[in-house]
Order: structure tokens, then sequence, then C-alpha cells
């Protein structure tokens, strides 16, 4: 009987890995370098070649090996192809899985990786005991994950999930790094907060701690915390935007949770206290019961989301 499961999560820079037992458990995790060079030819077979040096430290044979979960960036469909490339990496289209498979035999699912992340907070995480969860990730962008009955939602080309492109602003004058204007993760990434701030003192002289030094969501969300009027209207606005836009997720895919992480997360509670209200307010009635928590794996998120596409089966 097949006892392990490999949860690799690959990023642009490192290659994060982790070894699980059958009840979804990490009993090793390690990093390597994501090799970008030649098309990121190497990315792969770097993947199984440390792979099997753990084995052999582990003393742990190719048959005790239930499979393989890979996270990639970049859309990903129901077959583990690649389908745009991942750019990032250097990468054409190709099938994850098959060429994984001409190194080590066993099974391989692979997926978009933050779809893998949000499985992860789901099975493991933030959001364990619902099967019906939308991730949300604050960081430099807006990044989302659905997870309906248990499920990765990937949609027909592997970009579901994609709700910091949702369009919230029609008055937006700055392009999004995709290229529209008035994109959610204009106001709600770590970048969209900084924009907000600024736009805000721009506007009057009104005293602020946030006139000091360098703005970030931290030196925000720490104002707020410290009572900074400037400070606290600008999270207002945070949360309005954030508010709605999950709103109108919630009237979609109708989750039982939603499940907040990525760097601004880091604010804590008093973050989900400015957006949960907003949601309240502009919700379809049913959809109401929503909640709200804070990703708990951190940046783990991705390999024991690997792993549960493995370990999980009714996935």
């Amino acid at each position: 009987m097949s006892k392990y499961a490999f949860g690799v999560d690959i990023g642009g820079t490192t290659v994060k890995i982790g070894l699980f037992d059958k009840d979804g458990c990490v009993l090793d995790k390690w990093e390597i370098p994501t090799v970008k060079d030649n098309e990121g030819a190497a990315i792969l077979p770097d993947v199984a070649e440390s792979l099997r040096a753990k084995m052999e430290e582990k003393g742990i044979q190719l048959s005790d090996i239930k499979g393989i979960g890979v996270g990639v960036p970049g859309a990903v469909d129901d077959e583990g192809t690649a389908v745009n490339g991942a750019v990032n990496l250097g990468w054409g289209v190709f099938n994850i899985p098959k060429v994984l498979n001409g190194y080590l035999d066993v099974p391989v699912k692979a997926a978009n990786d933050a779809n893998v992340a949000a499985f992860g907070e789901m099975w493991q995480g933030g959001g364990k005991g619902y099967d019906n969860m939308v991730a949300v990730t604050l960081g430099t962008g807006v990044g989302g994950g659905i997870i309906i009955g248990g499920k990765i939602l990937s949609g027909a080309t592997g970009a579901g999930g994609e709700i910091g492109h949702m369009h919230v602003e029609d008055a937006e004058t700055e392009s999004c790094g995709c290229k529209n204007k008035g994109c959610l993760e204009q106001y709600a990434s770590a970048t969209g907060i900084v924009r907000l701030a600024k736009r805000r003192l721009a506007k009057d002289d009104k005293a602020s701690v946030l006139r000091e030094g360098t703005i970030s969501a931290k030196s925000v969300f720490d104002a707020v915390k410290a009572g900074d009027e400037v400070a606290v209207e600008i999270a207002e606005q945070f949360g309005e935007y954030l508010g709605k836009g999950l709103a109108n997720v919630a009237a979609v895919v109708n989750p039982e949770i939603f499940v907040i992480g990525g760097g601004v997360s880091k604010a804590g509670d008093i973050l989900i206290s400015y957006v949960e209200p907003v949601f309240q307010k502009y919700a379809f009635t049913a959809c109401r019961g929503a909640k709200f928590a804070l990703a708990t794996l951190g940046n783990d998120a991705g390999i024991y989301g690997a792993a549960g596409l493995i370990l999980r089966e009714d996935v």
C-alpha cells in the first residue's frame, strides 16, 4: 500500500517540496532553486532528482509513493497541461504529468499554483472542514482560488478564480498589470492600498503618521491600530472595494467561507473587520452566511495543496 505523497510548489525563484504521509501530515520539507535557463528545461528533471534523493535518504521505495502533486504559475487545464505556458518559468505549452512521469513512474497531478494553495487551505488550513471555499490572496496583486464541493474550480482554460481582475471601478485612470483599468487588485492588494493611501494624503493636509516615512500596507494597518483617522479612512475604502468584490463572488459560487491570506493578511482580524460588514451589506441574502477567516498555512499552502491533489480520494 502506498504510504507517501510529494507536494511540489514551483515558483519563479525556488521550488518548495514536501513529503507527506497518507494522512496528510508533512514529514519533511525543503527547497531547491528554480533554474530557468534554456526555457526552464531543467526544472522538472531537477525536481525528479531531488525527490529521488529524498527517497534514498528516507529509505522509501517508488512503490511506497502514491503520487506527486504539482502547483505551477499560469493556467493549467484538467489534464495538467500548462495551456498558455508558464511564462515566468520560461515554459511553453506542455503536459506536466507526462513530462514528470518520464523521470518517475508514479501518478502525477498538476494545477495552477494559486488554486493549489487554496486547496491546501481548504484541506489542512484556515478553511479546514469546509468544502465550498474561496481563498483570497492579498499580496502584490490579488489572487484567488475557488473550491466547490471539495474540488478546484479551474474553468475552461484554467483561469478560474482570477478575482483580482474583476472590474470594480469605472473612474480609474491608471492601468492594471493586465492592461485593463479599475481591477480589484488596484485597490485591495498591497500596492493598491499604497495607491489609496497616496491619493488620500494628496487630498488635504490632515495630520497623519502616514506622512512620515515610506507608506506600505503594513504601515497603513499599523496606523489604523493606533487610531490614525486618515489611515482609518483608507482602510474603509479598501474594505469597501474588497467587500463589494467578494459579495459579487458569493453571488456566483456561494461559498461557506472566505479564507484571506497573503502578506496584507498579516494585519490580522482588523483587516476582516473592514471587509466583512461591507460584504454583509451588499451580498445576496442567501449568501450572507459565508464566514471569514485568516489563512494559516502561509508559504506552505502550495505544498499542502499539491499533496492533497494526490491524497484526497475525491479530487
